[in-house]
């Protein structure tokens, strides 16, 4: 059988401002009722067991993670947490090692966790044909059909052929100008590099050692150094991972090695990489238009138009994006969404915080929801998963008072125990210890108004936490 490697540490920020480093686009609904890691997640049922596939990602995405493999039935699968992100190579390499710790012949898929892709039963027919060319040492990638010219692509030239449709790799190509992807494209000979591999986890360690020792090292000491005691998970050695040289597997290992095989797939592949390529992939009214949310159309065509808090009306444009969220808008021509990612690149350098987050943020616990926020007051809404538990905790600079709107609080208060039901309300002083859990069966709803000098996620001190995390914030 074969173990599946889905890597889910991207921040997505081309998709800005729906996408954003701290709840980016895997984990929307962009193009169905399941979001795209739980589509990915599926469209593996019948290659894998459910048991032998590990999800990589971002230490700040762990609950996102972790409930969506639930809402999917995947809550077997093994979750593994970067400390920093270090790109694809040194992942996939912890995940090698891992896998080789079990099985030593391991059959590794690596996907990434946010594509899109339409015929499900052709990707796994396509997976299948490929297993016996991997047992043969050959490490597979696959090339995406071209079907138009696309600067915004790596492409892939076949070489020779191999068995069951596959080719070895001529070369690997950066991203070209228009002129030459048109070339490509007419030449027939050239496919888009997806970022899909298949391989055994020997033949990759092996390749890697050769070209990256450095990189397969200090892999090692991260697996060694993991840390099996933050709650469900397992988070990569801190020290050992930092220390990994950030570099995709394209560039470690696939362009170097004289493994790289390569089998076309035309399976209605779309990377969702910008709001154009995420145009293509919805319904279109017969304008042109592609709405979500509550959108109101008028004279308008070919435009991209996502409503997600407030109504959006429009009057006389065409091939525009338009995405309106709680606390940003954009506003871009659709034939130049792909600069979207130095935006929101910009907002960061400048200390927006809308460039991270949204104003609801996830938490082990649940979620919290800004709804507004001064220069010494802050309203937010606490939502609280049943039998979810805050840290016992304090604060130096600010006061808190809650309110339940919903469901019934346990308090720890000082030295006392409250219980708060819908209505009844309690104030924490600065410098007070206190903890907030949910002990019922039903979510718990919680008005939070915070009054004080400085009203940052930091000023947390924690003095226990049920989820084991570092620091303040988080």
């Amino acid at each position: 059988m074969i173990k599946s490697v889905i890597l889910s540490g991207g921040s997505g920020t081309r998709l800005w401002p729906m996408s954003r480093e701290f709840y980016p686009k895997q984990f929307h609904h962009l193009t169905g009722d399941t979001t795209m890691l739980q589509q990915t997640v599926n469209r593996l049922e019948g290659l894998c067991e459910h048991s032998d596939l590990m999800l990589i990602g971002n230490r700040e995405h762990r609950t996102m993670m972790t409930e969506q493999l639930v809402e999917c039935g995947w809550q077997d699968a093994s979750v593994m947490l970067e400390p920093v992100g270090r790109n694809t190579a040194p992942a996939i390499a912890v995940a090698a090692i891992a896998a080789m710790e079990q099985q030593e012949d391991a059959m590794l898929l690596v996907l990434p966790a946010d594509h899109v892709i339409q015929n499900t039963a052709g990707f796994q027919r396509t997976v299948e044909d490929m297993y016996e060319i991997a047992r043969q040492g050959y490490m597979i990638t696959f090339g995406i059909v071209a079907d138009r010219p696309d600067t915004g692509f790596g492409y892939i030239r076949r070489g020779e052929p191999l068995e069951q449709g596959a080719f070895k790799v001529d070369a690997f190509v950066e991203k070209p100008d228009l002129a030459h992807a048109e070339k490509y494209v007419v030449s027939g000979d050239y496919y888009w590099n997806s970022g899909m591999f298949m391989f055994t986890a020997e033949r990759y360690l092996a390749e890697l050692e050769k070209f990256q020792p450095e990189v397969l090292m200090q892999s090692r000491r991260a697996w060694e150094e993991r840390d099996k005691r933050f709650h469900e998970y397992t988070v990569f050695g801190e020290a050992a991972f930092e220390s990994c040289l950030s570099i995709s597997i394209d560039y470690a290992v696939m362009e170097q090695t004289d493994k790289a095989a390569m089998v076309p797939l035309d399976v209605g592949w779309n990377d969702v990489g910008s709001w154009s390529a995420l145009y293509r992939e919805l319904q279109h009214d017969d304008a042109g238009n592609a709405c979500r949310g509550d959108v109101l159309a008028s004279h308008t065509s070919d435009c991209l138009l996502y409503a997600h808090d407030r109504l959006l009306v429009t009057e006389g444009i065409n091939d525009l994006v338009i995405v309106e969220t709680a606390d940003a808008v954009l506003v871009s021509d659709k034939n130049s969404s792909a600069e979207t990612g130095q935006l929101a690149k910009q907002l960061q350098s400048l200390g927006r915080e809308q460039a991270s987050y949204h104003k609801r943020v996830f938490r082990p616990w649940g979620s919290y929801t800004v709804l507004e926020k001064g220069a010494v007051h802050q309203v937010k809404r606490l939502t609280l998963k049943p039998g979810a538990i805050l840290s016992l905790q304090r604060h130096q600079h600010r006061s808190e008072h809650w309110v339940v709107v919903q469901g019934k609080a346990s308090v720890v208060h000082g030295d006392d125990k409250l219980v708060l039901n819908e209505n009844e309300s309690t104030y924490i002083p600065a410098g007070m210890i206190h903890q907030l859990a949910n002990m019922t069966d039903e979510e718990l709803d919680v008005i939070e108004v915070q009054t004080g000098s400085y009203l940052e996620e930091d000023d947390i001190e924690r003095l226990d936490d049920p989820y084991n995390r570092g620091g303040t914030a988080g």
